[in-house]
């Protein structure tokens, strides 16, 4: 039984993904890339890997499903369909796709048997920091640096998408409601939020322990927001208003300025003194959902639409 689930999940994944590429209109295509995300999902769960699988569906699934329905609404009301590729662009573009497949197919079936693995080390410096989730430890700890500016990464895309709003509406707000919101939307907006904000929390907090963590509660927060947002009932933000900008910036800042302690206090930049590792990376989880949940908000909301209130 359970070989045949993981046979469905194949073919299903492979027969989604030629869809994707192959879907005559792109709000098709978009649609069952979101499928494709939430399947992956759960080939990632299959796999063992539930901090993976819950990040898949977020973000891969949910997050970047957002931003290009955003995109293709925007597009359609500008009256701007995208032309169909060519047969030859098409024919490249399968070409490519193979030979990254192909690439990737002899990387790991290349591994030697056992195959290498830090594992055992990062578990033996577990009781280090406190933590009982080892992916959370890997991020926030062993390799902290990466995720620091993983987060950067974000906070510049948000700024990029604010530059290509025109000149006379840099610092106003962005505009997400579309014509008539359907009444079921409202009704959504008026019931979700309190339980994803819940969700949204319950997951940062057991993510030090547990599968969990800032992008997947990061996730489920903007994804409240953009809801309530979406339906009428408050109104977008402005951009240049201090509340979002010190929401998006406080994560990476604290996480810059606990790295910099580290470096008095632990001999490391980035370092956590032992007694205090747990609480720090608390710390820092906790501001950092807050940054990515108002980050992803954003990125979807696009640049501002209007003017900013003198």
């Amino acid at each position: 039984m359970t070989a045949l689930l993981d046979l469905v999940l194949a073919v299903g994944l492979l027969g989604l993904a030629v869809r994707v590429v192959t879907a005559r209109d792109d709000r098709g295509a978009i649609v069952t890339f979101l499928g494709f995300g939430l399947l992956l999902g759960l080939a990632w769960a299959r796999l063992a890997a539930p901090d993976v699988a819950l990040t898949e569906i977020a973000i891969g699934g949910g997050g970047a499903g957002m931003l290009l329905l955003r995109a293709e609404a925007v597009l359609r009301g500008r009256g701007a369909p995208g032309e169909p590729a060519s047969r030859a662009g098409r024919a490249v573009a399968a070409l490519a796709c193979l030979l990254v497949t192909g690439g990737l197919a002899y990387v790991v079936l290349a591994f030697p048997s056992p195959a290498p693995t830090l594992a055992p080390a990062a578990a033996g410096s577990l009781g280090a920091t406190g933590l009982g989730n080892p992916v959370t430890a890997v991020l926030l700890a062993y390799r902290a640096i990466d995720t620091l500016l993983e987060k950067i990464v974000v906070l510049l895309a948000v700024v990029g998408i604010w530059s290509l709003a025109p000149d006379g509406l840099w610092g106003g707000a962005p505009e997400v409601r579309f014509g008539d919101v359907p009444e079921p939307l409202v009704y959504l907006a008026r019931i979700l939020p309190p339980f994803g904000v819940v969700i949204g929390i319950y997951m940062f907090w057991v993510g030090a322990d547990a599968p969990g963590g800032t992008f997947q509660a990061g996730t489920v927060l903007a994804a409240m927001w953009l809801l309530v947002m979406m339906a009428g009932l408050r109104r977008p933000p402005e951009t240049g208003g201090a509340p979002l900008r010190l929401a998006l910036a406080g994560g990476p800042a604290l996480f810059i300025g606990t790295g910099f302690l580290g470096c008095a206090v632990a001999g490391a930049f980035l370092a956590y003194p032992e007694a205090l590792a747990k609480p720090l990376i608390l710390l820092i989880e906790a501001v950092l959902t807050l940054s990515v949940a108002a980050a992803l908000a954003m990125l979807v909301a696009g640049p501002a639409r209007r003017a900013p209130t003198r």
